[in-house]
């Protein structure tokens, strides 16, 4: 029994420690110019539907609800936005090349027609990341759309 205690209390200390190093917020205080809604000008529900959807994880303009700034779950949500990012970063959607371009609108296309994006851990936590059958195929038309785009750019003129 004393072996228990000896651990809950080093659990306890540890969170209580954990609380004063936060990890570090993925704010920015402006959009880029690099960010995909300013260098493609989406249809305004595909505009929203990445915002309200995709944003918190794959751009730099996360939205933190009140619950992450409690430790551990704030470890938790930014390993997930650290991961999205390296997938895909809306915010630097200029720096990609058109051939990288394409293929990320394939993954997207492929990600909410599957159903594995928003993650279902972000939906349970986030209602208005529930993709309706609109939202999904405004977002599959305008990634065609912009895949033919960067298809033509790539051609020699």
């Amino acid at each position: 029994m004393r072996v228990f205690k000896n651990i809950l209390f080093l659990l306890f200390t540890a969170l209580v420690v954990m609380q004063f190093f936060p990890p570090k917020l993925n704010k920015a205080d402006t959009t880029p110019p690099t960010d995909i809604i300013l260098a493609t000008s989406p249809p305004k529900i595909v505009e929203a539907t990445l915002i309200n959807a995709c944003y918190d994880c794959h751009s730099n303009s996360t939205r933190y609800p009140w619950y992450t700034g409690i430790e551990p779950l704030s470890y938790w949500f930014s390993s997930h936005i650290k991961d999205g990012k390296k997938h895909l970063d809306f915010s630097k959607w200029e720096h990609y090349s058109p051939k990288k371009k394409i293929h990320k609108l394939e993954e997207i296309t492929e990600a909410v027609n599957e159903g594995w994006m928003p993650l279902k851990s972000y939906r349970w936590l986030h209602k208005d990341a529930n993709l309706t059958k609109e939202q999904i195929k405004g977002i599959t038309d305008w990634a065609a759309m912009l895949q033919l785009k960067y298809q033509t750019k790539d051609l020699p003129q």
